[in-house]
């Protein structure tokens, strides 16, 4: 107990300070990107990725918290996936090539042994899905890290209730390194975690959801992981019907993720941030109830359900040929990201 606190704060307190450090360095080296006519620094994900490593890895290397063999896995992949989306950020790298990393990557994460070679392929399918999603995600300062810890805070829950401390310990250090990162990184933000931040979040935090109800009921094994992720799903899921209803390519960039359309609706980018977090802790939080098995999987229907409305009345909401409040509608970006 003692250990876990001191490591998420040794966590929070490195990130903090190495994202100070990395936005030096990226605003000298040129690795910036305009949001809403400012130039801001694109290397939050190393900051987030380090911190995390050092301080879980600190546990097994001192024999104090060894991870065990379940979070023992997601380390190395995870970081193989970050240094991708730092290649990315500061060059093009092809969807397909990310998409093929990632699913690499998690074919050695998920256990086959566990959930056989069916179940292991679908497995092996979502976290691509949701390491891609949570990655779109970074659409908007301090989105992608506020969703991203809460969903880490409660995986640590449910990895904590099933006695997997190793991956209980890296969950909540994830969470804590998040939080320092947003000492930077919440709007009006002065670095961003890029893709870097959002592979490697998005990763750890689907592979681990997987190791966690691996071997457990489907049902509730559906129900919570569903519920965990269902703001990433629906961001998703408003982009595609969005860009397909319009026409519009599916991988180009636009102003269409969900606090693109909040903002478009007058909400402030800080209360966007604040509104989107609060609903994926919602969804979190009924995602850890039914782990816990204090609520039925059917609980992750009412999640379903709510994530399918806002979808609708979001996508009422004019994306395209609009510029965002107090945004010029040209120049907005300095690369344009395919999402």
């Amino acid at each position: 107990m003692l250990y876990g606190i001191a490591a998420a704060i040794a966590a929070l307190l490195l990130a903090a300070l190495l994202a100070a450090l990395l936005r030096t360095l990226a605003l000298r080296l040129g690795a910036v990107e305009r949001r809403r006519g400012r130039l801001v620094a694109l290397l939050g994900g190393p900051a987030v990725i380090v911190a995390t490593a050092f301080v879980a890895g600190a546990g097994g290397w001192t024999d104090v918290a060894p991870l065990g063999p379940a979070a023992g896995r997601l380390p190395d992949p995870g970081m193989v996936v970050g240094a991708l989306g730092l290649v990315a950020d500061l060059r093009p790298v092809p969807l397909p090539v990310r998409a093929a990393v990632v699913t690499t990557a998690a074919a050695l994460t998920v256990p086959f042994d566990e959930l056989g070679p069916v179940v292991g392929v679908l497995a092996v399918g979502w976290v691509v899905l949701v390491t891609l999603a949570f990655t779109s995600l970074d659409h908007a300062d301090g989105v992608m890290g506020t969703v991203a810890v809460v969903t880490a805070f409660a995986l640590s829950g449910c990895a904590a209730a099933e006695v997997m401390d190793g991956l209980a310990t890296l969950l909540s250090v994830l969470a804590a390194a998040l939080t320092g990162f947003l000492m930077h990184g919440w709007p009006p933000a002065r670095i961003v975690p890029g893709r870097c931040g959002g592979l490697f979040a998005g990763f750890v935090l689907a592979s681990a959801a997987v190791l966690v109800h691996a071997g457990r009921g489907a049902g509730p094994s559906v129900g919570a992981v569903f519920a965990l992720t269902a703001v990433a799903t629906a961001d998703a899921v408003l982009v595609l019907v969005s860009r397909r209803r319009a026409g519009r390519p599916l991988l180009s960039g636009a102003p269409d993720h969900l606090v693109h359309r909040l903002r478009h609706l007058g909400v402030t980018a800080q209360g966007a941030a604040v509104l989107v977090g609060v609903t994926g802790f919602a969804g979190a939080l009924v995602g850890m109830l039914i782990d816990l098995g204090w609520v039925g999987a059917t609980a992750a229907l009412w999640v379903a359900g709510g994530a399918a409305g806002m979808v609708l009345v979001l996508l009422r909401v004019p994306a395209y040929g609009a510029s965002l409040p107090g945004k010029p509608q040209v120049g907005a970006h300095l690369r344009v990201r395919n999402r």
